[in-house]
């Protein structure tokens, strides 16, 4: 299963609200197949629950649990902002949306997280190319699916 094609990943974006932004990469997760249109709204909806900021520069937009049904194959997308963008109060430079099917969404945004818990990480992928990221990325999917 390919949760990352490197389609999916936009670096050198411009700062945008964050509705926006997850309009923008919720579009990129509904055009690779890996979800139903209406969830970019389920998106919006769990970022009006709670905020996917998760620190260090970093949001995680995905749906809220009853949008389950609107995810046909697990699968992400990241956009990186090199000058940061507006999310909330903050400024993120990294937003990866996530779509995962049952419980899988947990264990990507628990490899995702513990991945980019090092500044380190995150600085490399605002900073790279797109083969880099991907790279960076794929070796993070290759551990999850161990799991």
């Amino acid at each position: 299963m390919e949760l990352l094609k490197k389609e999916n990943i936009e670096i050198n974006c411009k700062a945008a609200d964050k509705e926006e932004v997850i309009r923008q990469i919720g579009k990129k997760l509904y055009e690779s197949g890996y979800v139903e249109e209406s969830y970019i709204e389920a998106m919006l909806l769990r970022e009006e629950s709670f905020s996917t900021n998760i620190g260090n520069q970093i949001a995680l937009p995905h749906g809220i649990e009853a949008s389950k049904g609107a995810i046909k194959k697990s699968g992400i997308a990241v956009m990186v902002f090199p000058e940061g963008t507006n999310w909330g109060s903050d400024k993120v430079n990294l937003v990866i949306g996530v779509a995962g099917v049952g419980d899988e969404h947990l264990a990507i945004l628990a490899n995702i997280a513990d991945k980019l818990s090092e500044m380190e990480n995150v600085n490399r992928i605002i900073n790279s190319d797109i083969d880099t990221i991907y790279e960076i990325l794929v070796e993070t999917k290759k551990e999850e699916s161990a799991l």
